[in-house]
């Protein structure tokens, strides 16, 4: 529903395909997503620790959006953020009853995140718009956000008992942006467009 809504504003006001072809009729290399919401669902530990970390991400990007200098986008931003507060809520109310269930839970949730964190650096991959999208006030440069994501993110898993894994090289987890994506993507997508591809032309 996010995506929808962010591609139709892309087709109202910049010209932009309609808001299914964007979604469901690009190829892997055409994706600009980072390699964090490619995987598997994977056991149970894995897609809570996912959660968590994308939904602080996505909680500090809607603030932001909230606030800049585009209203259509600001609006839309402001929308979502009242959406996105439940959602995050879910993510740090079990992240953090599931962390007090014993030393195994922990464990398993630590090494979840051990796994998901380096992935999930490519949500603040640097672009080439980064200048731009500040200088006209629409975003912080990708590394602000990324370091307000790493306050909010840190104090909340200490509070769990876990711990941020040390990453020498966060390069090494993006192109997402620039094409580079996960064994796993053309399975998801194949799966995700399956019915659109019986017939790209249908109108729904």
């Amino acid at each position: 529903g996010h995506a929808q809504a962010y591609y139709s504003l892309y087709q109202e006001h910049f010209g932009g395909p309609d808001p299914d072809i964007t979604g469901f009729q690009r190829s892997a290399e055409e994706m600009k997503c980072c390699q964090l919401v490619e995987y598997p669902i994977g056991d149970y530990a894995f897609s809570l620790v996912r959660h968590v970390l994308y939904d602080f991400a996505e909680n500090i990007r809607l603030r932001e959006l909230s606030n800049c200098s585009f209203p259509p986008l600001a609006e839309l931003a402001k929308k979502l953020a009242r959406e996105e507060k439940y959602h995050l809520l879910h993510a740090r109310i079990w992240l953090k009853q599931l962390a007090e269930g014993g030393a195994e839970a922990k464990t398993r949730l630590q090494h979840a995140l051990n796994t998901a964190f380096p992935l999930a650096l490519g949500l603040f991959e640097p672009s080439a718009f980064d200048a731009v999208l500040k200088q006209e006030g629409i975003l912080p440069l990708e590394s602000e956000l990324e370091t307000e994501w790493m306050n909010d993110l840190s104090a909340f898993v200490t509070t769990c008992g876990l711990q941020l894994p040390s990453i020498s090289d966060k390069k090494e987890f993006y192109g997402g942006r620039t094409g580079k994506h996960s064994e796993y993507l053309p399975g998801l997508l194949h799966e995700m467009c399956e019915v659109t591809a019986i017939d790209p032309k249908a109108v729904w």
